[in-house]
């Protein structure tokens, strides 16, 4: 049956007074469904709005996204819930362009659905970096949050009342934490957060600002799982380093391979990597994808001895005083459906599709563009994917005569697993300012056990 309620968190945008956020939100599928013979359902309600109540966008019905924006520090984080058929695969997105700045850069992230626990690799509290994990809670009662972090050498201790102190995030408010603080000491490249609650629940997300490189948000990876795929790595990357992490008490041997449009290929040199049980390490793969659009796969060298783990990539595109930073986490597939809004094609934006297929056999997929937020008539594309092999399409389908940014929703009609991941790039003064939203099942159904009638159970 389809889910009759999601939830969404958004954190804060930026603390630059020159930030420009753009906000989008979709409900996949068509205003049809809305009732038998197209009546609208009344039940149907969506918004997310402001910590004081102000709505800041409201989609009024399924398949049409509605865009809002917002200028300067002052944009708050963002809570809201979706009911009736505006519920299953409710999607939002906030994009910031910083023009300027020791972090200036493009800095996307889908909004999230709010859990329990989350996994950041790739932050750090080295000098020049500053990373913060934003903690949203929608709810109305305290979420009490727990943050540890790991390096090459463990866990790191941090002084009494940083490091292992548990954060109380008040009802309905979002909070920043600078990872830094946590451990005041500590100057470490590469690390893995990992945030858990011990009640209520938060949306988390983690912002990374690197000085002179750029910014961007780390969602959180997919795992732990024996084997992960990481996709969506720009052509054109001239620096690609791997973050991983094996949170359980046994050693991890991972195989490296890169996924490309004629197949998988292992990187030279790093053909492997040696994970120390809850020790975070990193591989520098260079410019790995050589000139083609990727996907990076980690599977276990021995599938009889598959360890879970976290991963993520960090990304630099440009060179010089050109570089523009990006993350791109191990996501979870497609599966039935999945969502990415604000996508552009004009000449200020470019949108990439990267969609890899990971199974045994080809996968066939179907890709919907929706309309516009200013209009204009969806489009729709099956495109096949050769088992092992990752497509690129550059433009993916955009609606016909659209205006504005449009979503794109991806479903698996066969074969699979299939991963994607969607590239926006807003060149700015010869930069190429770009972040990378992976694609992930919305879980818009929810199994719902069969009952009948047994009149019997009044006498047993």
């Amino acid at each position: 049956m389809p889910v009759e309620r999601s939830v969404l968190v958004c954190p804060a945008p930026s603390t630059s007074d020159i930030a420009e956020t753009t906000y989008t939100s979709l409900t996949p599928g068509k205003a049809t469904e809305a009732g038998k013979g197209g009546d609208k359902d009344p039940k149907a309600s969506a918004r997310l709005t402001t910590k004081d109540g102000k709505t800041v966008l409201e989609p009024k019905e399924p398949g049409k996204p509605v865009g809002a924006s917002a200028s300067g520090a002052e944009a708050p984080a963002l809570t809201g819930a979706a009911e009736g058929i505006l519920a299953p695969g409710w999607t939002a997105q906030q994009t910031t362009k910083v023009s300027v700045g020791q972090a200036r850069g493009l800095l996307g992230v889908a909004c999230s659905v709010p859990g329990t626990d989350f996994w950041f690799p790739g932050v750090s509290t080295v000098k020049g970096r500053q990373d913060y994990l934003h903690l949203t809670n929608p709810d109305d009662t305290v979420a009490e949050v727990d943050i540890k972090l790991y390096g090459p050498e463990g866990l790191l201790k941090g002084k009494p009342g940083t490091a292992d102190a548990v954060i109380a995030v008040e009802p309905r408010s979002t909070l920043k934490v600078l990872l830094s603080s946590l451990a005041p000491e500590a100057q470490v490249t590469d690390l893995t957060a990992h945030v858990t609650t011990g009640s209520g629940r938060v949306g988390v997300s983690a912002q990374i600002a690197e000085d002179g490189v750029g910014a961007d948000w780390l969602p959180a990876s997919e795992g732990p799982a024996g084997s992960l795929v990481l996709p969506g790595i720009p052509a054109d990357a001239t620096s690609v380093r791997l973050v991983a992490f094996a949170p359980g008490e046994d050693d991890a041997d991972l195989g490296l391979k890169l996924s490309g449009p004629n197949g998988s290929i292992s990187p030279a040199g790093n053909e492997q990597l040696h994970l120390k049980a809850g020790m975070t390490a990193n591989v520098d793969l260079g410019a790995l994808p050589r000139g083609e659009v990727g996907s990076l796969l980690l599977t276990p060298v021995d599938a009889k001895k598959a360890v879970p783990v976290v991963a993520a990539l960090r990304v630099v595109r440009g060179t010089g005083t050109k570089e523009e930073l990006g993350f791109i986490p191990a996501s979870a597939p497609v599966g039935s459906r999945a969502t990415v809004v604000d996508n552009r094609s004009d000449d200020k934006a470019t949108t990439v599709l990267t969609v890899t297929a990971t199974g045994p056999t080809d996968a066939r997929v179907r890709i919907t563009a929706s309309p516009g937020t200013e209009g204009g008539e969806p489009a729709v594309k099956e495109i096949t994917v050769k088992a092992g092999t990752t497509a690129a399409l550059s433009p993916p389908p955009a609606p016909a005569g659209g205006k504005g940014s449009y979503a794109l929703t991806l479903e698996t009609l066969a074969g699979g697993p299939v991963h994607a991941a969607r590239t926006l790039t807003v060149p700015h003064d010869g930069i190429p300012m770009f972040t990378v939203q992976p694609f992930a099942d919305d879980h818009s159904t929810v199994s719902v056990p069969k009952a009948v009638e047994d009149p019997s159970i009044l006498i047993r």
